[in-house]
């Protein structure tokens, strides 16, 4: 029998996978689109409201145009996409948005939801991407590269010693004839235009499978959490077998497989700072070389940004593992075997009472079970019992009466009130009437520096300043006219006030005099007829 149907069954399981199932569909060209569009190294999860709200976008733009497109909306398209495995939905952080202003993704505690390729999508991708890109099949440094890594897996494959000390040997001479011939004053030829243009094709060959490797790892581990989570929940194995598989799992997932082994390439290779400085340095130093102008600017973004992607795929991979990690501890500390204990032991009891049941039960009898059960008639419980120490009474206050402070006498309060406006107004009236200098040059401040000391407190310059307004004397305060200028300099007087401690202090007022019909308004306010 000839080997043609075990290869149709080999293809046919490849076509059954997501990928080629993508590349086969109808409207591939439209979501692969869709999703180049959408989603780049630097964003490489959307919110998921804005996506759905992208989609019919595109569709509207098509559509303008006389496009063939698939019927149904955004929301529609990206629930089918996520049902054949090329869309993933989850909650947590956006990377939407970075490529516009560069702003640092907020921390939040957020709920929303957020779509991120699956690793079927980054592979079709790759493959559209691949065979849109102009490249070499055959070239120099393509075998070049191929001779290497051969040479190199070779050397580290053969356990001869003589000869692997061989290899090292002509590795050691070849190198060092060339230095010599540099250091010697060598011509150095420099990489040409097309030289350089082939290796980085075969650079970003290379580099373009990371997203989809590490993407892989990341599905594995969150495939291994479900399954984890369901063996839980269906509490028919001990949690120690659980365990036990998830560490094994772990374990072949990180040894026995093609993405593992890229992921733990990729984690050594981020515990080595200095040669991640090489390797930063030797990208900048092929950006530098002058074919690089030729390249688009996202081209050199993203060849740029090589560490950043593999730090990045690493970091998605160890949150699912974290996740995974959290939810066996959780799951360790709250499992109460007791409860389980106690359920088991109902559940046998219910499944006794049936098998009684069953014995003189008809084929159609029916149990009246109800959903929840009824309140119990129970009389009221004492919660709490007594306790003789909580009726001894409190200890007894100390006595602190020795650090009272003096008690302050009514003068000695009164000074430290406000102003004592019917002492101040007959105390004003009574200077300018005995002095019969009313609407002459006598100020306020005149009479007041010449009061007793407790009415000259600063406070009482403020019940002075309310008298004035009351009679309207200090819409005309005094004003010297500046020459020639048209502008007025506010007068002033000095009040020297006396506190209550018998301190000093002076305070400039404006200059307030009061006319013969003002100090009569003020005499009448004084002792209570009318003003007018």
């Amino acid at each position: 029998m000839s080997d043609i149907a075990g290869e149709l069954a080999r293809v046919r399981e490849a076509f059954d996978k997501p990928t080629l199932r993508l590349l086969d569909r109808k409207w591939a060209p439209f979501v692969l689109a869709v999703f180049k569009c959408s989603f780049s190294r630097d964003r490489r999860s959307i919110q998921a409201e804005r996506l759905h709200a992208q989609v019919d976008a595109y569709l509207a733009d098509l559509r303008t145009i006389g496009a063939d497109t698939p019927t149904g909306n955004g929301r529609s398209l990206c629930v089918q996409w996520m049902n054949d495995q090329w869309l993933y939905r989850d909650t947590g952080d956006s990377d939407d948005g970075a490529e516009e202003n560069g702003a640092a993704r907020e921390d939040s505690a957020t709920t929303e939801e957020f779509y991120s390729l699956t690793s079927h999508a980054l592979e079709a991708l790759s493959l559209v991407e691949s065979l849109a890109r102009d490249r070499a099949l055959i070239s120099e440094s393509r075998l070049t590269m191929i001779v290497d890594a051969v040479r190199h897996r070779a050397t580290q494959a053969n356990p001869d010693r003589d000869e692997r000390v061989r290899r090292l040997d002509q590795q050691i001479a070849e190198l060092q004839s060339e230095r010599d011939r540099v250091a010697g004053g060598g011509e150095i030829a420099a990489a040409s235009v097309e030289d350089m243009r082939e290796g980085y094709a075969n650079l970003i060959d290379l580099i373009g499978q990371l997203p989809g490797d590490f993407k892989r790892v990341e599905e594995s581990v969150a495939t291994m959490h479900r399954q984890i989570v369901n063996d839980f929940r269906a509490e028919d194995r001990p949690v120690g077998e659980v365990l036990d598989e998830y560490l094994a799992k772990t374990d072949a997932l990180m040894s026995l497989t093609a993405e593992g082994r890229a992921f733990e390439g990729a984690f050594e290779l981020l515990r080595d700072d200095a040669l991640l400085l090489d390797l930063k340095g030797d990208l900048e130093t092929i950006l530098s070389h002058p074919f690089a102008a030729q390249l688009k600017p996202i081209e050199r973004r993203s060849f740029g940004a090589t560490v950043t992607l593999i730090r990045r795929g690493i970091d998605d991979v160890l949150t699912q593992r974290n996740g995974l990690t959290t939810t066996l501890r959780e799951h360790i500390v709250n499992h109460d075997i007791v409860k389980d204990r106690e359920l088991e032991g109902l559940l046998r009891d219910i499944n006794k009472e049936l098998v009684t049941w069953m014995q003189t039960a008809g084929p159609q009898s029916r149990v009246r079970a109800e959903i929840m059960p009824g309140n119990l008639d129970a009389p009221h419980l004492r919660e709490r019992f007594y306790d003789p120490e909580s009726h001894v009474p409190p200890a007894a206050l100390a006595d602190v009466s020795q650090h009272a402070p003096e008690v302050l006498s009514l003068g000695e309060m009164r000074k430290q009130g406000g102003p004592q406006l019917s002492e101040m107004r007959d105390a004003l009236v009574d200077a300018l009437g005995a002095s019969g200098s009313s609407g002459s040059d006598t100020s306020i401040g005149d009479v007041f520096n010449a009061l007793a000391p407790e009415l000259r407190r600063p406070v009482e310059i403020l019940g002075l300043m309310q008298l004035a307004t009351q009679i309207d004397a200090v819409s005309h305060t005094g004003a010297d006219e500046g020459s020639g200028s048209g502008t007025h300099k506010l007068s002033t007087e000095e009040y020297v006030t006396v506190r209550p401690d018998g301190t000093m202090r002076t305070f400039a007022v404006p200059r307030i005099t009061l006319s013969d019909d003002e100090t009569a308004a003020l005499a009448a306010l004084n002792s209570g007829a009318n003003s007018d």
